[in-house]
Order: structure tokens, then sequence, then C-alpha cells
């Protein structure tokens, strides 16, 4: 394969990152095309095309350090072309140029967790939960019971901690001060214009403009190569079989979801880089 790299015209790529980090971009999978893209020498530049409003945090944290090897090697362009928060954005830091639309939302620095408390449900209808446990905090973040402050102030430590990384990748990857982004890390989207004088963005435009600047960059003609990352034969099956799935429980779950998302609830016991429904 090394050889046929070399053999191969010198192309830029395209990478397709649209939707949650976790579900929708799935990020072990995207890690390792963006390896792929690293070791192949006829790719001369890599152009991000990111729609995201983040999600999981160590997921995001996976992709953006594929973002940074690549970026030692080659010239990486991020293009935003609807929403980059939160772990979006974090990903998109990771790059040597970031090109936003100029409706764009860009931001979103920050770190949330979700975990809605079912006890009063369940006991309305007459269910309880019993748990059994060898590690005093091992159900720290159950859905069935209240926090303890002890349980809350561990928590929002785990979080500060994701925070300062956060903060930290973007300094890092924007040449900015820790304390400015900091600053503008309080968990807000801004408009691309405004992303652009805060120094979250380089230049607004279009896609072309970031395949423009990848060409320059590498001295690569414009021979465009759309990659997604491999599927496998089960994975397509299963892939096929969940949206016959997800299809018929769809109308059924969609009430409780939207009430859910209305109440401020979310997924329990899980730390995220994603804009809230509020977009903050």
């Amino acid at each position: 394969m090394a050889v046929l790299d070399k053999i191969r015209p010198a192309t830029i790529a395209i990478v397709d990152m649209q939707g949650v980090i976790g579900s929708g971009v799935r990020p072990l999978e995207h890690a390792r095309l963006l390896t792929r893209l690293r070791e192949d020498a006829s790719v001369r530049a890599v152009v991000l095309n990111i729609d995201s409003p983040g999600g999981s945090a160590v997921g995001s944290d996976l992709m953006t350090q594929a973002v940074l090897r690549l970026r030692a090697e080659k010239p990486v362009v991020a293009f935003i072309g609807g929403l980059g928060a939160s772990g979006g954005y974090m990903i998109a830091a990771a790059a040597h140029y970031i090109v936003t639309l100029p409706s764009a939302l860009v931001g979103a620095i920050g770190v949330i967790s979700y975990r809605p408390l079912v006890a009063d449900a369940l006991g309305r209808i007459g269910v309880q939960m019993r748990v059994a446990k060898s590690g005093r905090l091992k159900d720290m973040l159950s859905p069935f019971r209240e926090a303890t402050e002890e349980e809350r102030a561990k928590e929002q430590r785990l979080m500060d901690s994701l925070y300062e990384l956060f903060v930290a990748g973007v300094a890092n990857g924007r040449r900015l001060p820790p304390e400015r982004v900091r600053a503008l890390a309080t968990g807000e989207i801004y408009v691309a214009a405004e992303a652009l004088t805060l120094g979250l963005a380089d230049r607004t435009g279009d896609i072309e403009d970031a395949i423009d600047w990848a060409m320059v960059q590498s001295g690569a003609p414009r021979r465009l190569r759309l990659v997604r990352p491999r599927r496998g034969l089960r994975d397509l099956a299963l892939g096929r079989a969940s949206m016959a799935v997800g299809g018929a429980l769809a109308g059924a779950l969609g009430a409780e979801l939207e009430a859910g998302l209305a109440s401020g609830l979310g997924p329990g016991g899980y730390l995220y880089y994603a804009a809230t429904p509020t977009g903050r």
C-alpha cells in the first residue's frame, strides 16, 4: 500500500464530520481514518468538513489528538459549515486554519454533564431500584437517587479537569493565551463574524475557500478525494437493521425526548463537550 501511495497523483482529502460525536461521528473510526491519511504520501493536505454540536468528551479528545498528529506532517484546514460547537470546535481548533461559513455558529467551549433523576417516576409505577456495590462511590452517577454533596464535588472536579484540557487545547491550536481562551470559554456560541474578531477562526467563506487554502499550503493541484471511515459488512448490516428498528421507535420516543430536552435533561452518567439545547 505504501508503494501505491507514492505513485498515486497528489490529492487533497476531504473528511466529513457531520453530527454528534459518538453517534453520528464515530471517534475511533475517524481517528483511524486520519491516521491513514497521515501515512498516505499521495494526500498532500486535508480539509475537515465540520458540522457538529460536539458530543463525547473522550471521543472529541481522541479525534483532536489524531488531527494534531496529522497537522504535524501535512496542512490541515477546518471548514465549519453550520455548527462548530464544543467538541466540534475542539477538533477544528487543532487544525492549522479555520474557515467558517458566514452564518455558522462557533464556540460553546465548555463541559456539561447530564443525568436524569428517575426515582420519582419509577416510584409512581411501583418500581424500586436496589443497588449492590463494592466501592463506596461506585454508583455516584446513578440516576436512581440524588447525589451527595461529596459526589457533586467530585463530579465538578471531573468536569473542571476536562474543561482545563479543552481550554489548553484551544489555546495551543489557536495560539492564544490560556487566560484569553478561558475568558471566552463560558459555554456560549458565537456567530462567525464575532468568532473571527475573537481569534477563534481565521476567515469566513465556504468550503471552496478552505480547499484553496489547502492547495496553496500544500502545492497540490485541485484533485479532491472525499474519504470516509471504512465499515465492514457486519457494521453495514447492523446499520440497516438499526435504521429499521429506529424508524419504529422514533415516534414512540419523540415526545419523551422533547420533554427531556425542554427540562434540561439528557443521557445519564456521561460528560460531554456539547452545546446545550439553549446553545450554552
